[in-house]
């Protein structure tokens, strides 16, 4: 099935069943799609590298750049992107950026309905892989412009139930999953795309545990699309 989520061309996302490990494509502009043959997920996640983990010494959030960057120049913040190409029934305020409500009908995280208002926390936008975890996998070596691609790239962004989130915290999959079973295997896919595309490493446990999960759904595709690795040279990260 084939939609376009709060009535704006935005971002191509991967929308995934709540049960099982099937999934359906929405088309857009430019986020994740569907890509590769059966097993394309598993494959990948068995050639990530594998390294142990960095020290998390100089990480804070301002290395990536300010929050919800408009790095792919629409006119509108990261973050309203991603509700708008997330929720239903979205509405908004002073034009067509400002997302003041809208309907997570089945949040991927925890399977519940939940509502959106602007000004409360009752949805966040995750990065699927945590920036604290990219930065002790590879990302403290990086330039400022790669750092600010990852933190806004849709493939590696999604609405969430907030509170559901909060206890992932910056978990890797070997020590995080979300409690909606159905969806471990398109969550694990889409964290193997982001550290496939931008050359994250993976610890051996990490690993491990990827390939445990895809091995339940040895069909799982990998998304693709997104960003560029790179950000537009006007933004710059402290």
């Amino acid at each position: 099935m084939v939609r376009l989520r709060g009535g704006a061309a935005v971002a191509v996302v991967l929308v995934f069943a709540v049960a099982g490990c099937k999934a359906e494509t929405k088309t857009g502009s430019g986020g994740p799609q569907e890509t590769g043959g059966g097993g394309a997920a598993l494959t990948a996640a068995e050639a990530l590298t594998v390294k142990g983990r960095a020290p998390k010494t100089g990480y804070s959030r301002e290395q990536f750049g300010t929050a919800w960057a408009d790095t792919d120049s629409n006119s509108c913040d990261t973050r309203d992107d991603i509700l708008k190409r997330d929720l239903e029934d979205v509405r908004f305020t002073g034009g067509t950026c400002k997302v003041s409500y809208g309907v997570l009908e089945s949040d991927p995280y925890s399977g519940k309905e939940v509502t959106y208002r602007r000004g409360r926390s009752l949805v966040d936008i995750d990065h699927v892989v945590a920036l604290s975890d990219a930065w002790q996998k590879g990302a403290k070596y990086w330039d400022a412009s790669k750092r600010i691609a990852l933190a806004n790239d849709p493939l590696n962004l999604i609405a969430v139930d907030a509170s559901t989130n909060r206890s992932k915290g910056d978990g890797d999959t070997a020590t995080w999953l979300p409690p909606n079973k159905g969806y471990r295997c398109t969550y694990v896919a889409a964290q193997v795309a982001v550290k496939k595309k931008y050359q994250l490493w993976v610890t051996t446990a990490e690993k491990a545990a990827m390939e445990k999960v895809l091995k339940t759904c040895p069909g799982q595709k990998l998304p693709s699309g997104g960003n560029p690795t790179e950000a537009p040279a006007r933004f710059h990260a402290g």
